[in-house]
């Protein structure tokens, strides 16, 4: 069973209807004994770390997270569900993460060429480091992969967990794992073919 938490924020239907489509049971909950009897999690999140964070700690489901990830729990965030899982974020301000993935997330405004809008949406390419070629999550995947990004901010500092990169411009963070713990900068769900074959890969870590 793979639970998505339902804290307010995220695109959570379509997310449930692509696990469907692989056919993994999967549910969606905001209840902690959910997170505790599934067998992996998934932290969807859409729009701004400050206050998708802050609802996250509203929800009481932090400690749970962080307790799960603990146990060796697969655990996968999505998009802000990957940036809530770093130190902080710098987006409108300073705010704490939950530190189960070594880094920061910061504006890609100045960083890339001015030529080049932000945020950056739409199609782009995987390049797998040498740790992502061998990470169970990419195992179905294939250099070159293209999956579907919407997103003002990325992930740095983060060299140690970096499992793949896509280019605009730099080197944007597309991928990153802790142990157990991974997010995806992009949209499995919305990535066809080849977010179906991560999610899929997902399930059987």
């Amino acid at each position: 069973m793979i639970t998505i938490i339902d804290y307010g924020v995220g695109n959570l239907f379509s997310l449930s209807s692509s696990l469907r489509f692989l056919g993994l049971e999967n549910r969606i909950s905001g209840k902690k004994a959910d997170l505790v009897q599934a067998d992996r999690i998934i932290l969807p999140g859409v729009g701004a770390f400050g206050d998708a964070v802050s609802k996250l700690r509203q929800s009481g489901l932090v400690d749970t997270i962080k307790d799960e990830a603990a146990k060796g729990k697969p655990i996968m965030g999505i998009c802000l569900g990957m940036q809530l899982l770093f130190d902080k974020s710098y987006e409108y301000g300073e705010f704490e993460g939950l530190g189960l993935i070594p880094g920061a997330m910061k504006p890609l405004k100045g960083e890339i060429p001015a030529s080049l809008k932000v945020p950056h949406m739409g199609w782009n390419s995987l390049r797998f480091t040498e740790k992502g070629k061998k990470h169970p999550l990419f195992k179905y995947s294939s250099e070159g992969d293209y999956v579907y990004f919407v997103h003002s901010y990325y992930g740095k500092d983060c060299d140690e967990s970096l499992l793949a990169v896509s280019e605009y411009g730099i080197s944007v963070t597309a991928a990153a794992a802790n142990g157990n713990v991974m997010g995806t900068q992009f949209h499995p769900e919305k990535s066809g073919a080849a977010g179906l074959r991560i999610l899929k890969a997902f399930s059987e870590i």
